[in-house]
């Protein structure tokens, strides 16, 4: 059976999560996005013309997925989170940390990346923040191994 886990166990990694908002039809829409967990919000990168804040400044009710896959490791856990986004101004040393957390160490850094897409001071930069009312988690590492294997060394540990 299915088991739950600690939601920072997969927050903490640098995976990608899907934001799922609402088009002004009520049709689902879907991105992907990096993401920092800070002060119980989980941050994504935006501009203010994207059309993930224009949808969510329209209508605030937000859903992210993480899922955590490593196949030959037998493991697959899956994060949902459920509340209400903001777009908020630009944090200019969370969008740093945002960015090490999935690029390394700045030096490192694609010059061309970094001035042309992440544009780490453009004024027209934004975080998407979402406070979840609601967390779901569902571990069902063992799919390979067996429940028993699961936990204690096994390919879920």
């Amino acid at each position: 059976m299915p088991q739950g886990f600690d939601p920072q166990e997969v927050l903490r990694l640098p995976l990608m999560a899907i934001l799922c908002t609402l088009s002004e039809d009520g049709a689902p829409r879907s991105a992907p996005c990096w993401y920092a967990w800070k002060d119980d919000a989980l941050w994504m990168l935006s501009d203010e013309s994207a059309s993930s804040a224009r949808r969510l400044a329209r209508d605030a009710r937000a859903s992210v997925e993480i899922v955590e896959y490593d196949n030959p490791a037998g493991r697959l856990r899956h994060l949902g989170l459920h509340g209400t986004a903001t777009v908020e101004p630009m944090d200019t040393a969370l969008f740093r940390r945002l960015l090490t957390r999935y690029l390394g160490a700045p030096e490192t850094w694609n010059p061309w990346f970094i001035e042309t897409v992440a544009r780490i001071d453009a004024p027209d930069g934004r975080l998407i923040r979402l406070v979840p009312d609601s967390t779901f988690t569902n571990d069902v590492s063992y799919f390979r191994t067996g429940p028993n294997l699961a936990r204690d060394g096994g390919a879920g540990s």
